[in-house]
Parts: C-alpha cells; sequence; structure tokens
C-alpha cells in the first residue's frame, strides 16, 4: 500500500472530553487513598506494606510487559502493531519512570517486609551462601540500576517515535532497532533480578531457576489483555477508529492466547523440576502453599489462569468477539493479582488465603495515579505513530 492511499484519521490526538469513565482514574486514585488509611487504622502493622508491594509487582509487571512489546515490535519490524505501539510506548514511558519513586517505600521499609535484611531469619544458611549478592546495600543499588535503564530506554524509545512525527526520517527506526537488539538481553536480565529481589527474595531460602521467566510470562500476558481493552476502547472513541482492524486485534488475541499457554508451561514447568528434585531447599516454597487455603487458590490458578483464557480464545472468532474479550481481559487482572497475592502473602499469613481491604485500596491507589498520567501523557502526543514507514503496510488488510 502506497503512502497517498493511507487515510489517516482528522484527529491524530486524543480529543475524546466528557465520557463517563474519563473521572475513573482520579475516582479511584481518591477512593484508594481514603481506603488505605481506613484500612490501616483498622489492620495496623505489615499488611500495608505487603499489599502495597503486591499493587506495586501488578503494576511494575503492565509497564515492563509493554517495553517489551515495544522492543520485540522493533527487533521484528513488525507491522501490525504500528497502529498500538504508541499505546505501548507511553505506558512503558509513564509507569516505569513513576513507579521509581513508588518503590521508595518498599526500600525503606525493606526490612519490615524481607526478613533476612534484618537477620530474623530461619534462612541463615543460605543467606550465607547469597550473602555477596543478597546484601541491604547491593539491593539498594541494583533497584536504582533496574529503574535508571527501563526509565531511560523507555523515554528513549518514545522520543525516536515521536521524533520520527516531525520529520518522518526512517533513520530513528533503524536506531531504535539497533538499540533493541543490543539490550534486549540487559532488559531480561534487569526484569529477571528485580523479580528475584523484591518477590523471590520474600523466602530467600528458596531456590528457582525459572522465576525471573515465570514473572516476565505473567507480565506480558496481562499487558496483551490491558493493550487488546484500551486498543478496543480507542477505536470506538478515538483517533485509533480508522486504523485498526480486524488484522490487529486478531493479532493481539493470537498473542493473548500464545502467552496464555506459555505461561502455564512456565509455571507447570517450575513445580515439576521442583517436585522431580524433591530438595527441601525448593519443595518448602510449594508445601507452604499447599495447605488450607492457599491450596484452592493455586487450584484457582491453575483453572482460572490458564484453562479458562484457553478454551475462550482457542476459537479463532473469540478473539474478535469485543465482548468477550473485555471479559477475558478483566478476567486477566484479577487471576494475575491473585497469581501475585499466592507469591507474596503466605510469607505473611502462612496460615491461608487472608484478603484485605488493602489489597483493595493500595492497588485502586496505584491505578488511579499510573492512569492519569497515562492518560495527560497519551493525550498531549499523536496517537499512533504518524509518520511511521511501516503505517501503510499495517493498514493493509493481507
Amino acid at each position: 500500500m502506497s503512502e497517498a492511499s493511507i487515510t489517516l484519521p482528522k484527529e491524530v490526538k486524543y480529543t475524546s472530553q466528557g465520557q463517563p469513565w474519563h473521572k475513573l482514574p482520579s475516582l479511584s486514585l481518591i477512593a484508594g487513598v481514603v481506603l488505605t488509611v481506613v484500612g490501616f487504622i483498622f489492620q495496623p502493622g505489615k499488611q500495608i506494606l505487603f499489599s502495597y508491594l503486591q499493587a506495586f509487582m501488578f503494576f511494575l509487571s503492565i509497564g515492563l510487559g509493554a517495553l517489551f512489546l515495544v522492543i520485540v515490535h522493533h527487533i521484528f519490524d513488525a507491522n501490525w502493531s504500528v497502529p498500538t505501539r504508541r499505546i505501548c510506548e507511553n505506558v512503558a514511558a509513564t509507569f516505569l519512570p513513576t513507579l521509581f519513586p513508588l518503590w521508595l517505600p518498599i526500600a525503606i521499609f525493606s526490612g519490615q517486609i524481607y526478613d533476612w535484611m534484618s537477620g530474623d531469619t530461619e534462612f541463615a544458611v543460605a543467606l550465607e551462601a547469597k550473602e555477596a549478592w543478597m546484601n541491604t546495600t547491593w539491593w539498594w543499588i541494583r533497584g536504582f540500576i533496574y529503574f535508571a535503564f527501563w526509565s531511560w530506554l523507555s523515554l528513549y524509545l518514545r522520543n525516536l517515535s515521536l521524533n520520527q512525527d516531525k520529520d518522518g526520517s526512517s533513520r530513528h527506526t533503524h536506531v531504535a532497532r539497533r538499540w533493541c537488539t543490543r539490550l534486549i538481553l540487559f532488559y531480561a536480565i534487569s526484569l529477571t533480578l528485580a523479580a528475584i529481589d523484591w518477590t523471590k527474595s520474600l523466602q530467600i531460602g528458596w531456590f528457582s531457576t525459572m522465576y525471573g521467566v515465570y514473572y516476565f510470562a505473567g507480565s506480558v500476558w496481562v499487558t496483551l489483555a490491558t493493550l487488546y481493552m484500551f486498543s478496543l476502547l480507542m477505536k470506538k472513541e478515538g483517533p485509533l477508529s480508522t486504523l485498526l482492524g480486524t488484522k490487529h486485534f486478531k493479532a493481539m488475541g493470537t498473542l493473548f492466547f500464545a502467552f496464555t499457554v506459555f505461561y502455564a508451561y512456565i509455571a507447570f514447568s517450575q513445580y515439576f523440576i521442583i517436585w522431580n528434585a524433591n530438595l527441601p531447599e525448593e519443595t518448602f516454597w510449594y508445601a507452604v502453599r499447599d495447605v488450607g487455603s492457599w491450596r484452592g487458590l493455586g487450584m484457582l490458578m491453575i483453572f482460572g489462569h490458564f484453562f479458562v483464557p484457553f478454551l475462550v480464545l482457542l476459537r479463532i472468532d473469540a478473539k474478535l468477539n469485543t465482548t468477550l474479550m473485555v471479559l477475558v481481559g478483566l478476567w486477566a487482572w484479577l487471576m494475575h493479582l491473585l497469581d501475585l497475592n499466592f507469591i507474596i502473602m503466605p510469607v505473611l499469613h502462612p496460615e491461608g488465603f487472608s484478603p484485605s481491604l488493602l489489597d483493595i485500596s493500595t492497588w485502586l491507589m496505584l491505578f488511579g495515579l499510573l492512569t492519569t498520567l497515562f492518560m495527560k501523557s497519551f493525550r498531549a502526543h499523536p496517537a499512533f505513530p504518524i509518520k511511521d514507514p511501516r503505517l501503510g503496510e499495517s493498514l493493509s488488510t493481507h
């Protein structure tokens, strides 16, 4: 398709006003702050720290998932993802820099979250073996390095894209591809180490070689669900109305389906390897989560995180059923949040699944803040890469 035949929308920026959902982020932020204060009054102690960590890791996963989709887009020189790339660029460039100051409360109160930092841990032998890596000073430094890298890369890739909107030069595309090819390995390493530092190390004695990939798979999975839902919203009322077609939503749905299977494969592989080896320093993590109501939540992860979306998305036409996909997307949010609960909360509540108001309030608070900042960024720039050399090819039906 030639550039001259491309039909672009009249408005390249998102200018819709007055929609009921526009108030949702601010209402969520206010409700989250109020409910967090109320929840802390009625449930003082460590619960607020663990609930905040859970919410933080949820939105970090979306930010890192969005950054991954941008990186992969450039490496493979994809065309179908051109209209939705700006969404991922803005999510990554908004979430990741903002999450850095939001990480500081976790770092400041890390001694109350991670027992190995205070020395009051049952895994003293394991900690001694890992002391060169798992020490408080180096843990802090690594956190700064992770966010410096993620923030720089996400902002740099978006700036290249925005500069291309101005001059239309393909040089920006080539530069982005070179940087993404070089840095995808560092992205993978940083995500893996951050997941280990901030969640796996809650139980410092546990060993798993697959945990980083496990967090990565869940992150991209929930990000694809989010991208599908927001793209659908922008098609209905925004400047993407003439850009997004059947092939784009089918591609997003297919990727969502693929990562549903990939997540299940990684989750099963991690469990099977640990079960087969039957080493105490590995099996105890699952043993804690195989008693009481944690066992029930684990079974829900098997059926809800895998079988439900797998069976629903198995049909090709299901990926184009917008009502069904929104429901599956919201279900994916719930499953991902419960998956993080299954990872984090047994440290605080080994007796069983103990949902708290603070789990909901901290999530609402971060959702409101990050979504407000994202929408501000999304409105400030063209909603899609208006001069990307692949745009015409993306709009083709073939």
